[in-house]
C-alpha cells in the first residue's frame, strides 16, 4: 500500500494524568499507522495504555496532558478545538466501546439514537435520518430492522446491542473505526459473529480498524498488524503471522506462552508471566519488563545492568522492531506458535 492509503498516523503520542500522588504517564512516546482496509491489533495487559491510546486518538481525554501528533486522513487532530473534533467524531472516526448497554441511552429507542447521530453530522430531516437508521440496522444483520428500530436497548441481547453500536458507529461512513474490547462480555459464538461482522464491513467499505484487546485469539482472527504495549510503551510491532510465529520481545512470548494450546494435556496448568505490571506512578529506570524478564536469568552482568538502567527503544528490522536490549542475543530464541493454533 502507498502512503496515500494511510488513514491514521500517530507519532510520539504521550498522555499524562495529574493525580494526588503525582503524574502518571499512561502512554509514553507511542507511534503507529493504520492503512485503509487494514486492522491494527493493540494488545497488552490491563493498564498497559491500550484504551488510553484510543481515547487520545478520539480526543476524549479531559484533565490529561496529551502531546504528540495524531493525523487522520492528512489532517492534524492535535490541538484542534472541541468544536472541530466533534465534527470529526462519528463522521470520520468512530468508536465501539466494551459495554454497549452503558453507551446507549435507556430512554430512547435505538432507531432514534442512530437517527440523531446521522442528523447531527449530515443535517438530514427526521424521515431521512430514520430511514438511514433502519438501513444501518439491516446492514449489521439485525432481523426486522423496522420493528427493532422502535425498541429500547434493554430489549436487545448483548450481541444485538453490540450490533446496534456498530450500526451507529458506521451510519455516517467513517474512515476509521476503533473497537475497544468489543467482544469481552460476549460468549464465544456471539464473539465470533461480531468479529466476522466487523471484518465483512471493513472489506466492503475499506475501513481502517484499530482492535484493542487483551485476547490474542481475537488478534489472530482479525488483525493484519499487531502492536504490543507494556507499561505505556510499544514493545513490539509486526504483522500478525510474524508475531505469532517468531515473537521477539520476551513479554510477547510470555503472552503467547500463557495461552492454552490445542496440543496441551488436560492436566497441564496454564502458564503465567510471573510478577506484576509496573507502577506508572514511580517507573523504575531501564526496561519496564526487566523485573519479570526470564532472559535476565541467563544474561551477563553487563547485559543485566543495561536492562535495568537504560530504557530500550523499538529497534530491529523495519517490519518487526522490538524494544529489548537482549532481543538479538543468543537467549532470545523465538517460540514457534502459528496464529492458526490460537483460539
Amino acid at each position: 500500500m502507498s502512503a496515500s492509503d494511510t488513514v491514521l498516523s500517530v507519532r510520539d503520542l504521550t498522555v499524562t494524568f495529574t493525580t494526588s500522588r503525582g503524574p502518571v504517564r499512561a502512554v509514553d512516546g507511542l507511534g503507529f499507522e493504520v492503512r485503509r482496509g487494514e486492522t491494527l491489533g493493540i494488545v497488552g495487559e490491563s493498564g498497559s495504555g491500550k484504551s488510553v491510546t484510543s481515547l487520545a486518538v478520539m480526543g476524549l481525554h479531559t484533565g490529561a496532558s496529551v502531546t504528540g501528533s495524531v493525523v487522520l486522513g492528512g489532517r492534524e487532530l492535535a490541538g484542534l478545538p472541541e468544536r472541530e473534533l466533534n465534527r470529526l467524531r462519528g463522521r470520520r472516526m468512530a468508536m465501539i466501546f466494551q459495554d454497549p448497554l452503558s453507551s446507549l441511552h435507556p430512554y430512547y429507542t435505538v432507531g432514534e439514537q442512530i437517527a440523531e447521530h446521522h442528523r447531527v453530522h449530515f443535517g438530514s430531516g427526521r424521515r431521512a435520518a430514520h430511514a438511514r437508521a433502519v438501513q444501518a440496522l439491516a446492514e449489521v444483520g439485525i432481523p426486522e430492522p423496522k420493528r427493532r428500530a422502535r425498541e429500547y436497548p434493554h430489549q436487545f441481547s448483548g450481541g444485538m446491542r453490540q450490533r446496534v453500536m456498530i450500526a451507529m458507529a458506521l451510519a455516517c461512513e467513517p474512515e476509521l473505526l476503533i473497537a475497544d474490547e468489543p467482544t469481552t462480555a460476549l460468549d464465544v459464538t456471539v464473539q465470533a459473529q461480531i468479529l466476522e461482522l466487523i471484518a465483512r464491513l471493513q472489506q466492503e467499505r475499506g475501513l481502517a480498524v484499530i482492535m484493542i484487546t487483551h485476547d490474542l485469539g481475537v488478534v489472530a482472527r482479525v488483525a493484519h498488524q499487531v502492536l504490543v504495549m507494556y507499561g505505556g510503551r510499544a514493545v513490539e510491532k509486526a504483522d500478525v503471522d510474524a508475531l505469532f510465529s517468531a515473537p521477539v520481545h520476551p513479554y510477547t512470548r510470555g503472552l503467547l506462552d500463557s495461552l492454552p494450546r490445542l496440543d496441551d494435556r488436560d492436566d497441564e496448568p496454564l502458564r503465567a508471566i510471573p510478577g506484576s505490571p509496573p507502577s506508572l506512578l514511580s517507573p523504575a529506570p531501564g526496561c519496564a519488563f526487566a523485573p519479570r524478564c526470564p532472559r535476565l536469568a541467563g544474561a551477563s552482568a553487563q547485559e543485566r545492568h543495561r536492562c535495568e538502567t537504560v530504557t530500550p527503544h523499538l529497534d530491529g528490522p523495519a517490519g518487526h522492531p522490538a524494544a529489548c536490549h537482549l532481543s538479538r542475543s543468543p537467549h532470545s530464541s523465538a517460540t514457534k506458535a502459528s496464529s492458526h493454533d490460537v483460539h
